[in-house]
C-alpha cells in the first residue's frame, strides 16, 4: 500500500483485500495515531495521512513530527504546535473529510467550517515565536485568545460518508447501503459476495445492490454508446457494463453517489465475475413496499431537546427526497420527568427510508427508531 501510496484506485482494492480477504482491520486515519505513510499497530493496518487526497507527504510529515510522544488534545493545541499555514487549506480540508481530526473534535463540519479561524489563529502564534517576542504570560503566542468555532450541526451519516469518500477515494469507517441491507434482503436483493456464489454454479441473471462510485462512457465501433459503472457494496467492490439501451434508460441514476439496485446477467469467467446490467432502479424505489422499507418510523427520544435536530434532519430529508416512499413519523418522548410516554405526529408525507433511519439513530438523546408496518 505504501508503494501506491498515491493511487486511490489501487488502494480501494488492496483495502478491500485486507478487510475481506484477510480480515484485517484497518483503523481510519488520525492525527494521533496515523503516520504519513501506512503502519501497523497491533496486528492492524493504520491507514497514512499522506493516503488522503490533495495532501502532500511532507506536510503530513510536519503533523506527525509535532505530535512526537505527546498527543494532541484539541484543535487549538493542534494550531499552536503546527504552523498550520504551512499544511495549506487544502490538506486540511481532506483532514477534516477524512476524520482525521475527530479524535479532537468528533463534529467533521464543525472543524471544517472552522479551518480559516484555526489557520489564521496558528499563523499569529508561528509568527510571534518567529519574531523571539516573550508573553508577559509564558511562551509566544500563549496570551492570543482562541477562536470560537462554527457552531454547524455536524453532517448526517449519508453526509459523512461522502465527504469521507471525498477525501479518501472510497468508504472506509462505513458504506451508503449498511442502512439497507435488512429492506434489500427482504427484498431477496443480493449482495456481490452471493452474487459470486451464485455465478460458481453457472450464468445467472441477478439483483444486486450498489453505491456508483465511477461512470466511463465509451462508444462502440457501430456508433453506439455504452458504459463501464464501478460499484460497490459492504461486501465488496464490482463493475458492470452497460449496453447503450439500459443506459439511455438510466443514465441518471448511474451518477457517481447514487445508490441503485441492477438486474444483470452474472457469469464466472476465468474466476473472474462478469456483469452485463439489464435494467437499473433507485435503491428506494426497490425497496419500497411491503416486504421492503418500513410504512412509517416510531422515534423514541429520551431527551426533548433532541426534537428539534429531528425535525431538521426531516425537514432536509423533505426537500431533497425527490423519489421514494412517504408515511408517517411518530416522535415517542420518554425522559424521566414526564409523567409517560408523549406521542408527536408529525404527518404521513415525510420520506421513509433506511438512510433516513439511520440519520435518525445518529442523533444524541435518540433512544432507538422502529419501523412502524402496515
Amino acid at each position: 500500500m505504501n508503494c501506491d501510496i498515491h493511487l486511490t484506485d489501487k488502494l480501494a482494492v488492496y483495502a478491500d483485500e485486507v478487510r475481506r480477504g484477510l480480515a484485517i482491520e484497518i483503523v481510519p486515519p488520525c492525527v494521533n495515531r496515523s503516520q504519513a505513510a501506512f503502519s501497523v499497530d497491533g496486528g492492524r493496518i493504520v491507514y497514512a495521512l499522506g493516503a488522503l487526497k490533495n495532501v502532500g507527504h511532507e506536510a503530513m510529515e510536519m503533523i506527525v513530527a509535532a505530535r512526537g510522544d505527546k498527543p494532541y488534545v484539541t484543535l487549538f493545541d493542534l494550531a499552536r504546535r503546527v504552523d498550520l499555514k504551512r499544511i495549506g487549506k487544502r490538506p486540511l480540508e481532506m483532514l477534516a473529510r477524512a476524520g482525521a481530526f475527530d479524535v479532537l473534535d468528533a463534529n467533521r463540519r464543525r472543524a471544517l467550517e472552522s479551518l480559516d479561524a484555526l489557520v489564521a489563529y496558528s499563523a499569529a502564534i508561528h509568527e510571534q515565536r518567529a519574531s523571539s517576542q516573550v508573553s508577559l504570560f509564558g511562551e509566544a503566542g500563549d496570551d492570543l485568545p482562541e477562536p470560537r468555532l462554527s457552531a454547524a450541526d455536524d453532517w448526517l451519516p449519508t453526509e459523512r460518508l461522502a465527504e469521507e469518500h471525498a477525501a479518501i477515494g472510497f468508504y472506509l469507517s462505513g458504506h451508503p447501503l449498511d442502512d439497507y441491507m435488512g429492506a434489500l434482503k427482504r427484498r431477496g436483493i443480493l449482495t456481490f459476495a452471493q452474487v459470486l456464489e451464485r455465478a460458481e454454479q453457472g450464468p445467472a441473471v441477478v439483483k444486486m445492490a450498489g453505491a456508483v462510485s465511477v461512470r466511463q462512457e465509451r462508444k462502440s465501433a457501430r456508433g453506439n454508446r455504452f458504459a463501464f459503472v464501478g460499484l460497490s457494496d459492504p461486501t465488496g467492490l464490482y463493475e458492470v457494463t452497460v449496453f447503450s439501451e439500459a443506459l439511455e434508460a438510466s443514465r441518471e441514476h448511474l451518477e457517481p453517489g447514487c445508490n441503485v439496485t441492477i438486474t444483470a446477467e452474472a457469469t464466472l469467467e476465468a474466476d473472474q465475475l462478469k456483469l452485463l446490467c439489464r435494467a437499473v432502479e433507485p435503491i428506494d424505489r426497490a425497496v419500497a413496499g411491503n416486504g421492503g422499507a418500513a410504512e412509517g418510523f416510531r422515534v423514541y427520544l429520551e431527551r426533548g431537546e433532541a426534537v428539534a435536530t429531528v425535525r431538521g434532519i426531516l425537514a432536509r430529508a423533505a426537500e431533497q427526497a425527490k423519489a421514494g416512499p412517504r408515511g408517517p413519523i411518530l416522535l415517542t418522548l420518554m425522559a424521566p420527568d414526564l409523567p409517560g410516554e408523549i406521542d408527536i405526529e408529525l404527518g404521513d408525507r415525510l420520506p421513509v427510508s433506511p438512510q433516513l433511519r439511520g440519520a435518525l439513530k445518529a442523533v444524541g438523546g435518540v433512544v432507538t427508531v422502529e419501523d412502524l408496518d402496515a
